[in-house]
């Protein structure tokens, strides 16, 4: 899927596994790009929430020496927001592979509401 989009190569996949994991010791900081109105029907655990629509890289919390990795819905938006925001000069070059949706077949918990 990431293979038909321009500079996909440039940001790195991690698995759902990889990113639990990383939440889990700390070590990553989960970003969201999707819209309000998906977050508020069910959302990752412990992400914060920056829209693509409105995406600026500046709104992203200080990872305080955490990994950013980007979040969506299957994968696509979440490389956008990896080239936009390495673009605006932020070395963060890694999004969640397959989005809520990789996140959920891999049995990873999410909020609802």
């Amino acid at each position: 899927m990431a293979d038909d989009m321009p500079r996909a190569d440039e940001v790195t996949n991690l698995t759902p596994e990889e990113v639990a994991e990383g939440l889990r010791a700390g070590t990553i900081l989960l970003v969201d790009v999707r819209e309000p109105n998906e977050t508020a029907a069910e959302r990752y655990p412990d992400a914060v929430l920056v829209p693509l629509s409105s995406f600026d890289a500046t709104a992203i919390p200080d990872p305080q020496g955490k990994r950013v990795v980007f979040a969506c819905r299957s994968g696509r938006r979440s490389i956008t927001a990896s080239v936009a925001a390495q673009d605006a000069g932020y070395p963060y070059d890694a999004h969640l592979a397959g989005g809520i949706l990789g996140w959920k077949a891999a049995g990873l918990p999410t909020k609802s509401g």
